[in-house]
């Protein structure tokens, strides 16, 4: 079925249409790079979260594979793979994403998927952040979902390279980490 025909029967019809996105990197969006979906790269989102229509839980495993797609293109676009984590002193490097970068290009691409239909079981909440330097833990930011119990999830593709798998988590939990940098 063709993608805009598919779309429009999903009620999804502005994912058929090229979405662009200013994707930071550099270290505190220190570079904005313009990224546009290919019709592929949509047509496969569109693919991915149809999986997760089931429950919450599904939804969230499609929106981890969907974020691997978008994170594949940017780099690809970037035309550099970022590495996982940060280092401190290397920022303004092309290409290398903190958790700044990280947290608002995944919530920006959470938008994108909400506002196209494609969230079913979740709607995109706020970023949010854990650490204060006071609590031994660096400041580290992540995108957000909150399902229709009111759970909030957060949404970590820093501890991986880009276009690797996030770290989907009750942002309860993800709040009590992060100590001595580990997950």
């Amino acid at each position: 079925m063709p993608l805009l025909l598919f779309a429009i029967l999903c009620g999804t019809a502005s994912v058929a249409q090229a979405q662009s996105f200013r994707i930071c990197h550099g270290y505190g969006c220190n570079f904005q790079t313009q990224v546009t979906l290919t019709g592929a790269d949509r047509s496969r989102i569109v693919s991915i979260m149809a999986g997760g229509r089931k429950s919450a839980e599904a939804e969230r495993a499609a929106v981890r594979r969907a974020v691997q797609v978008f994170e594949r293109r940017s780099t690809q676009v970037i035309g550099v793979v970022d590495r996982p984590k940060m280092e401190f002193g290397e920022g303004r490097q092309r290409g290398q994403m903190d958790c700044v970068d990280e947290s608002t290009n995944t919530d920006h691409f959470l938008r994108y998927l909400q506002s196209a239909g494609l969230l079913h079981h979740h709607k995109v909440a706020s970023r949010d952040s854990r650490g204060s330097f006071f609590d031994g833990r660096y400041p580290h930011f992540t995108a957000v979902l909150k399902d229709g119990s009111g759970t909030l999830w957060a949404v970590d593709s820093w501890y991986e390279p880009g276009g690797g798998q996030p770290d989907i988590m009750r942002l309860a939990e993800w709040k009590g980490r992060g100590y001595g940098g580990r997950r």
